[in-house]
């Protein structure tokens, strides 16, 4: 009995000892407020000395506000340097690892993975080349986003091809598309009144 007591005891202190909580901390949030312009959807036109295209642009927050998610669609016409060019991608804006800026990753329906560096400088938004899981081998890419009104803003991208230098490729204008107009709603139709007796003969 004394040795069962024994044994018993560490057993019962172990059971009412309280359950560790273990918690992970999470980074903080990041400050997409210079950026809340660029939420929506836009639609754009290359301007004149770029190729012929037309590209659609859609932003917007996704996971709590921790990263913004861009859709586009390319479509340009061919040059003499360029071939004709259809594309629609993906792109994942989030914090920098140094938390000093932010970071995009596009995945893009030809196949390439890249990564650029953005930085803010007053009305203009650069994007530089990063390297990237499966860039296009050789060719590097940067863009400039350039607001010029409350609905509007531009986009001037430059490539360089393989050991040479950049190049301006093509500028776009875009504009907001406005969201659907809400249909008014329909007015209620009255409820049926109870039926009328039928006159008797």
């Amino acid at each position: 009995m004394v040795a069962l007591c024994v044994l018993a005891g560490p057993a019962a202190a172990a059971r009412q000892k309280p359950p560790v909580q273990y918690q992970i901390p999470t980074p903080p949030q990041p400050d997409f407020s210079a950026l809340d312009w660029l939420i929506g959807q836009w639609s754009g036109k290359t301007l004149p000395n770029s190729p012929l295209g037309e590209m659609q642009l859609s932003a917007n927050y996704d996971l709590e506000k921790r990263f913004v998610v861009l859709r586009g669609e390319i479509s340009l016409a061919a040059t003499p340097t360029v071939p004709a060019t259809k594309e629609s991608w993906i792109g994942i804006l989030s914090a920098s690892p140094d938390r000093t800026g932010f970071m995009l990753q596009v995945f893009s329906s030809h196949g390439f993975i890249t990564r650029y560096r953005l930085t803010m400088e007053e009305a203009e938004v650069h994007l530089n080349p990063e390297g990237g899981d499966s860039p296009p081998p050789g060719w590097l890419f940067r863009r400039v986003w350039a607001r010029t009104g409350p609905d509007e803003f531009s986009e001037t991208v430059q490539a360089a091809p393989p050991g040479k230098t950049f190049f301006d490729y093509y500028t776009v204008k875009f504009t907001r598309v406005p969201p659907p107009a809400k249909s008014a709603p329909q007015p209620a139709k009255p409820a049926p009144g109870p039926a009328k007796d039928s006159p008797s003969h």
